[in-house]
């Protein structure tokens, strides 16, 4: 059974390759948007069928547990994808952590939209999942994903040098850490 989140004005659902054509055109929509924080994508990247391998791909990485991704919809309009945001590198045993990822459609920024969404995944990282933290790693020039993590309650751990290759360059991130104090 697929995955769904729900918060106050969002549906958070797990996809698979029969959704590829929601999603596509969430990427085409946003393509020139996203590229500044994302690596470099092949043209392939941007057709059906390589979206519904990505999907299939992504559904066996769910299943293995070591990945957990949503598409975000906004409740009053199901059917539009808006964003996406997914837990992965999930790892077990004594360390109980992940990274977190994200992205949202380039004209709902500034809605709150992904704040509540990221609040979402992680009360269903520490409460369903049972892990012990979340990390984010995040170019110090994306203003807007520091605001997302900082109201979510994310610290700063340090500075990782030419971290993540993105957009064709080797880019810096600083490290960003929610624990689920719970648990400690």
């Amino acid at each position: 059974m697929k995955s769904i989140l729900t918060s106050e004005r969002l549906i958070l659902k797990e996809l698979g390759a029969e959704d590829a054509d929601a999603v596509l055109l969430f990427l085409q929509r946003n393509q020139s948007f996203l590229e500044q924080w994302e690596k470099i994508k092949e043209p392939e990247y941007y057709t059906l069928s390589y979206q519904q391998a990505l999907l299939e791909e992504e559904s066996k990485n769910i299943r293995n547990g070591h990945l957990c991704t949503w598409w975000i919809f906004r409740a009053d309009d199901p059917e539009r994808v808006i964003g996406s945001i997914a837990l992965s590198n999930i790892v077990r045993g004594v360390f109980l952590s992940c990274h977190l990822g994200y992205r949202m459609d380039q004209d709902e920024r500034n809605n709150g939209y992904m704040t509540e969404a990221v609040r979402t995944v992680a009360n269903f990282a520490f409460h369903e999942l049972g892990l012990h933290r979340i990390e984010a790693n995040i170019m110090p020039r994306n203003e807007a994903s520091f605001r997302v993590v900082e109201k979510c309650g994310f610290y700063q751990e340090g500075l990782a040098l030419k971290y993540l290759f993105i957009n064709g360059i080797w880019e810096d991130h600083i490290h960003m850490v929610l624990r689920n104090e719970a648990m400690e």
